[in-house]
């Protein structure tokens, strides 16, 4: 005799659901597929930003301030890259990074200096606090992320999320940029 498993609770509803539904009453002939997929990332991200922007706070730094450090950080040692290579690397403009850089700058997190072998350019370079700033950061916003994840979905899921999202986002890329 073969015990049947018992039935899992149905996934809750979520506000995207009742967006759909409305969509479904005055326009059935949508396909509002897609407006599910992407309104749940949307949401997911709004969310898990906000979250992992809270665990940065207590460093005394921002998103964006930590991803100039992140940046810094993953390029591996001496931990330096130019203002050029960090604005395209995070898409900021020029003026956008200056800024970060001056608030880092000022907190001892990061130094500029003139490059030995072109006097128009810099570099920037973490410091001794800001790598180990970053290296506490980055943990905790992690530790945010891993906990949302395991609490929603097992490895297996989770892995075969990561490499649907993979699959989106490929379809998604310009191929010419």
């Amino acid at each position: 005799m073969t015990q049947s498993r018992p039935p899992q609770p149905p996934t809750p509803r979520d506000p995207v659901d009742a967006i759909i539904e409305q969509w479904a009453a005055v326009r059935p002939d949508l396909d509002t597929r897609a407006m599910e997929v992407f309104g749940r990332v949307y949401r997911l991200s709004r969310a898990m930003g906000d979250r992992v922007e809270q665990a940065y706070a207590r460093f005394g730094i921002s998103r964006g301030e930590f991803d100039v450090l992140a940046t810094l950080r993953r390029s591996g040692e001496p931990y330096t890259l130019s203002p050029r290579q960090l604005s395209a690397t995070l898409m900021l403009t020029t003026g956008g990074m200056t800024g970060r850089l001056d608030k880092l700058e000022r907190a001892g997190l990061l130094r500029r200096s003139p490059d030995p072998h072109d006097r128009r350019a810099l570099h920037v370079t973490l410091t001794d606090k800001g790598l180990t700033l970053i290296d506490e950061a980055v943990g905790a916003g992690l530790a945010v992320q891993t906990e949302a994840l395991t609490t929603a979905l097992n490895d297996e899921k989770a892995g075969q999320l990561a490499d649907l999202l993979r699959e989106l986002l490929a379809g998604t890329q310009d191929p010419t940029s």
